[in-house]
């Protein structure tokens, strides 16, 4: 199980947004130099970002910027914007065939679902109660710590 790494691109483009607001031009070169990737898989996050209401971007403007307060958005916005789990899936994709003539195999998957469904529910309760203004102003302290 692993969540695709938009999601913690998303998160690191919201909180560049934010550190930077006064920055001439926030656009997809400067913060994929910051993320440390192509600037096409900037610009697609920040379009995923923008159709989940998080971000605004202007045509023929370079940059872009936030849409809602940082204490308005959470990881769990993050992570759904970036479609970081098929919805009808979940988080766990679970193996096609189990042989029906094994007892374990005609039976784990009804067995595993209930379980599964309360680690997914966990988990995205832990990112709803995680706003961007706690990861931002994390951020900022860490960069003040390194200065000392």
């Amino acid at each position: 199980m692993q969540i695709g790494s938009k999601f913690t691109i998303g998160v690191h483009i919201i909180t560049a947004l934010d550190y930077f607001k006064d920055v001439d031009r926030v656009n997809s070169e400067f913060l994929a130099g910051s993320i440390g990737v192509n600037p096409v898989i900037v610009r697609t996050v920040i379009s995923q970002l923008r159709e989940a209401g998080i971000v605004q971007t202007q045509r023929g403007s370079s940059g872009a910027e936030l849409s809602r307060r940082l204490d308005e958005i959470t990881l769990y916005d993050v992570y759904k914007a970036v479609g970081s789990v098929d919805a009808e899936e979940g988080l766990f994709h679970f193996h096609e065939q189990p042989n029906p003539d094994c007892p374990v195999g005609r039976n784990i998957h009804k067995v595993l679902d209930r379980h599964l469904a309360e680690v997914q529910k966990a988990m995205e309760d832990s990112l709803k109660a995680t706003t961007l203004a706690d990861i931002s102003n994390d951020t900022k302290q860490a960069v003040d710590n390194e200065s000392k």
